[in-house]
């Protein structure tokens, strides 16, 4: 664990320090002191994303790759979070719908509100 003490993130500073820490810890196994850091992490930064940023008003896909951009995400990350790259591949590519385990797991991963992954869109026949 790094000696660094996590307090409110008040600055783009201190937000972007710990996105850089917790890209470093995400990993982290369970029970050890980086996976607690990295708990705290995501709650700082979810609080910081909440009073700061304002999600864009796009339907809940579009969300899905904003978010995906702004992590560096590839499909493979979201496939390997939910586990099967077909059904990610066709939910992308609007030839299927978000299921709600989708919807949990992307929310998580994402940093997403899991209400604005439940919003109607139009799927491709």
């Amino acid at each position: 664990m790094t000696n660094s003490q996590w307090f409110l993130l008040e600055t783009e500073q201190e937000y972007d320090k710990a996105l850089a820490r917790y890209e470093e810890v995400k990993r982290a196994p369970k029970n050890s002191d980086d996976y607690k850091e990295k708990l705290l992490l995501v709650h700082l930064i979810s609080e910081f994303e909440k009073e700061n940023r304002s999600l864009p008003e796009v339907d809940p896909i579009e969300l899905i790759k904003i978010r995906m951009a702004d992590f560096g995400f590839k499909s493979t990350d979201l496939a390997n979070e939910y586990g099967d790259k077909g059904t990610v591949s066709k939910v992308l590519n609007y030839k299927q719908a978000l299921s709600l385990t989708m919807i949990r797991k992307f929310s998580k991963l994402l940093h997403i509100p899991a209400d604005a992954l439940i919003k109607e869109y139009d799927l491709i026949a």
